[in-house]
């Protein structure tokens, strides 16, 4: 599977463009603040309804214009698919296949599995559990059926809870009859998810040790122990305990928005005593992982997106990514450059078809 045409009008710095793609190495290169991130922005919107960069659509708007739309063309052996969408100021996104509207966005997610590598993947392992929790349900939301719905009810319900506690204390008032109507699906919902994401663990942690023993010639070994107080048997007794606490502080202080992934790295946090090398290999073997596990879940190659990689990584890094793209195990791959002789040199011995694409900038009229 691999994206074969895009076109964009008035989304971001495109006024209106169309491309067609290679199936295998597509090279975009340009001076920086050309677009190229934006097309790839575009392309990681047109597979998971969203952008990669930012939590508000109507920032994907061209200056000074009221819409943008992203409609592109998914190609097998098969068959092709038209993936179209629009969003317009003031309004819902629409998302469809094939001209059919989609009832919930969800159902898109995972359909065309995709694997973006950018510069600012390294907050997974420099900030706080928030952002490793966010880098597992995105691979969770693509790879396993039934994850996605259930965690946005679960997030759902926990802003309700979170706003009655909130009203509660403000009036001084409490009802437990109407607390316990969001704590029971709560705690059903946050086992539910535990054994969705240990199970994942289960399969991706291999793979992980696997990718990351593979960039570095084996020199450490790392883990990713995944750890939830839902784990615990009393976890029911446990939630419905901790009520005082939750009323106090005014937000529920216990369920699966509290797991965390701890990186480590021969047996030491890999944040703290990780080296700067360290922690690209493990951040980059993280997403060959995901990509790996994405591909045996969906029967797809994933769509892989390298967003100013050569920048970042080390020769020796860059070399072992090349192998992989030679195996053709990676299928279709889009790189962004802002030095095309660089690229044109390290992909120059590659043995996929290589195409580039010269991104300009353009000038406001």
């Amino acid at each position: 599977m691999w994206l074969e045409k895009l076109h964009l009008t008035y989304f971001k710095s495109y006024e209106e463009k169309a491309f067609t793609f290679g199936e295998h190495v597509n090279c975009l290169v340009g001076e920086n603040g050309s677009g190229k991130t934006n097309l790839l922005d575009a392309i990681y919107f047109l597979t998971l309804t969203k952008s990669a960069f930012h939590n508000q659509d109507a920032l994907g708007i061209r200056h000074n214009f009221d819409f943008f739309v992203i409609d592109g063309i998914f190609s097998d052996r098969q068959r092709h698919t038209q993936i179209t969408c629009s969003f317009q100021r003031g309004q819902r996104k629409v998302f469809m296949a094939d001209k059919k509207n989609y009832e919930r966005l969800s159902d898109h997610i995972g359909l065309f599995p995709l694997v973006l590598i950018a510069p600012d993947d390294t907050d997974v392992i420099r900030e706080g559990s928030e952002e490793r929790r966010r880098f597992f349900d995105g691979v969770l939301s693509q790879a396993a059926p039934g994850y996605l719905d259930d965690f946005l009810k679960y997030n759902k319900i926990l802003n309700n809870r979170n706003g009655l506690l909130k009203l509660f204390a403000e009036r001084n008032y409490l009802d437990e009859d109407l607390l316990e109507t969001y704590n029971e699906p709560l705690i059903v919902l946050s086992q539910r998810i535990y054994e969705h994401r240990n199970a994942f663990m289960q399969r991706f942690l291999p793979l992980f040790q696997k990718y990351y023993a593979f960039l570095s010639s084996g020199k450490e070994q790392v883990d990713v122990i995944y750890e939830s107080e839902v784990a615990s048997p009393d976890f029911a007794a446990e939630f419905r305990k901790n009520r005082s606490r939750d009323l106090h502080a005014q937000r529920t202080g216990k369920g699966i928005h509290k797991d965390e992934y701890v990186f480590e790295i021969d047996e030491v946090t890999l944040k703290k005593f990780g080296s700067q090398g360290q922690q690209k290999s493990f951040l980059i073997a993280l997403k060959l992982a995901q990509f790996e596990l994405l591909k045996e879940e969906k029967g797809k190659t994933p769509i892989l997106l390298l967003d100013d990689i050569f920048d970042k990584l080390d020769d020796h890094r860059i070399q072992k990514l090349i192998e992989l793209i030679d195996t053709g195990f990676l299928g279709q791959v889009f790189i962004t450059d802002a030095r095309p002789e660089r690229s044109q040199k390290i992909l120059e011995n590659v043995k996929a078809d290589v195409r580039f694409f010269e991104i300009e900038k353009v000038r406001p009229g």
